[in-house]
């Protein structure tokens, strides 16, 4: 038996002068050694000091072969007979006890930890700063500049003048310089370079400082079931929106795309509109289990009463529909930005100037909203879904159609909840506010929209426009985390008011 893992603060005092007084007993004269450095130890705790009455100990010494065994009864308020039987009987008490609470204790908790909410807030953050860091890369036409995928070794830029004609002779087949910049210096295309390298370098940043923390939340045990499952799958969608970047570059290296005349390079609006999609479908995932992670841990601590308080108030039937409504605004302003996607895409936003006429009424000509050139079937039998894809004018028509139609959905539910008394009196003060927020994203984000289309598309106010588009996302969701109901942690705190239910009840009949 090794004795090693025991604490002078697990063992009695008395014990241990008795034990290092009996200088002849072998067993007895190496318990300083043992003792002696020890730190501290769970088996250490005051709630697992044994309660000793009988017990035994065997010990053999090393100059007989004979085995000695110290056996004492029951000693009612006394000094054990044997310190030697009573350190073996703590050791074997404790090591049941902290066997049986190993296998009662769950590996996963009911509920994340406080501090996994925060990390997922952060890297939110980060992917909020990507989606800005991409439209400026595709406003500063930069995302072609770098022809190959490399995910490890393209870390690090070029570091020497070979490097960099290296990588410009590669740039300098592409369609791209051929087509638009066949004058462009080394200056200039390290001015590129370096907006795409670094692109692409936050989004390793992303990678790893979510897929490193996640593993160790999940091993620490800092995480519920359900929740380990979603970082799984947001790990899966991270790596996913890497190929998707590639695979989107890729269609602006193909000499194929652009052998018409008057063809212009660029990335194909259907991977720029999935790419955009994938980031904005991470973001969402890590925005909304942080909230709510935060969420459950604020009904929970101190007093889980709080969190079914709270499901009661938000039970109100009045709120069902203005909670449906939330998550309406939620997929418009999702369907708009992606819309917003194919007019970058297309460069859509540079016909049509002005608002809110397009030309010289508010409809462009039918002829040109369902133009036949854009059709690729002899009987036209895909005219009109390919005009709504590919067509600029259809494109940036339905953008603005899908953008008022938001403002508008916005501007009600912001009406309904100020208007219908019900749900005036039935929304939370937190409620009240985030609505309130939204309302005021959406009047900004309009008019960064139309200054961004009648300005004829700004490098600053197109950049603002796209993160304001994710910033009125962000306001929905967390318009959504208020007022949706806390199932989760409702029900968590019925089962821990149980639990202590039982618990005094227990100590009664005791």
């Amino acid at each position: 038996m090794s004795l090693a893992g025991l604490s002078l603060r697990g063992v009695s005092a008395d014990i241990c002068r008795t034990c290092l007084s009996r200088k002849s007993t072998p067993a007895a004269a190496r318990l300083p050694r043992l003792f002696l450095g020890v730190g501290k130890s769970r088996l250490a705790s005051p709630s697992l000091l044994p309660r000793v009455r009988n017990f035994s100990f065997s010990y053999t010494s090393r100059n007989t072969a004979s085995t000695t065994t110290t056996t004492t009864g029951s000693i009612p308020g006394g000094k054990p007979s044997s310190p030697l039987g009573a350190l073996a009987n703590t050791f074997a008490r404790n090591s049941q006890s902290l066997k049986a609470s190993a296998k009662a204790r769950p590996f996963f908790p009911d509920i994340s930890s406080r501090t996994v909410g925060y990390w997922l807030l952060g890297s939110a953050g980060l992917v909020f700063g990507i989606v800005v860091l991409g439209g400026l890369t595709r406003l500063t036409e930069s995302g072609l500049s770098i022809t190959e995928w490399k995910p490890i070794t393209g870390t690090l830029p070029p570091l020497n003048a070979a490097d960099w004609e290296s990588n410009f002779a590669r740039y300098r087949n592409s369609p791209e310089y051929r087509i638009l910049n066949p004058n462009m210096t080394l200056d200039e295309y390290k001015f590129i370079y370096y907006m795409e390298w670094t692109h692409r370098l936050l989004g390793r940043i992303i990678g790893v400082s979510f897929v490193l923390p996640a593993i160790y939340f999940v091993a620490q045990g800092r995480v519920s079931k359900r929740m380990a499952v979603r970082l799984a799958g947001i790990s899966g969608l991270i790596g996913l929106q890497g190929v998707i970047g590639w695979w989107m570059v890729k269609s602006g290296l193909k000499d194929d795309l652009f052998s018409e005349p008057g063809a212009h390079p660029r990335v194909s609006q259907y991977r720029l509109t999935a790419h955009l999609g994938a980031a904005f479908a991470v973001y969402t995932a890590m925005l909304w289990n942080g909230l709510s992670i935060l969420r459950g841990n604020r009904l929970l601590s101190p007093d889980p009463k709080a969190a079914l308080t709270e499901f009661h108030t938000l039970s109100n039937p009045a709120l069902k529909p203005f909670r449906r409504l939330v998550a309406a605004i939620s997929i418009m302003v999702f369907i708009t930005a992606m819309s917003g996607g194919l007019v970058a895409g297309l460069d859509a936003g540079l016909i049509y100037n002005e608002f809110p006429k397009m030309g010289t009424g508010y409809i462009p000509p039918l002829t040109e909203l369902m133009d036949p050139l854009y059709s690729r079937h002899p009987e036209r039998a895909d005219l009109w879904w390919r005009n709504v894809l590919e067509n600029p004018t259809t494109v940036q028509f339905d953008h603005r159609c899908l953008a008022i139609s938001t403002f508008s959905l916005i501007t009600a539910v912001f009406a309904y909840s100020r208007l219908n008394p019900a749900v005036a009196k039935g929304l939370t003060v937190n409620g009240k506010k985030g609505i309130m927020r939204v309302m005021h994203l959406a009047i900004l984000q309009m008019l960064l929209g139309i200054g961004t289309l009648v300005h004829m598309v700004p490098t600053h106010l197109a950049a603002t426009h796209q993160a304001g588009s994710l910033a009125l996302l962000t306001g929905a969701i967390v318009l959504g985390s208020r007022v949706w109901l806390p199932r989760a942690a409702a029900r968590i705190a019925r089962r821990r008011l149980e639990m202590a239910a039982a618990a005094v009840g227990g100590k009664r009949r005791s």
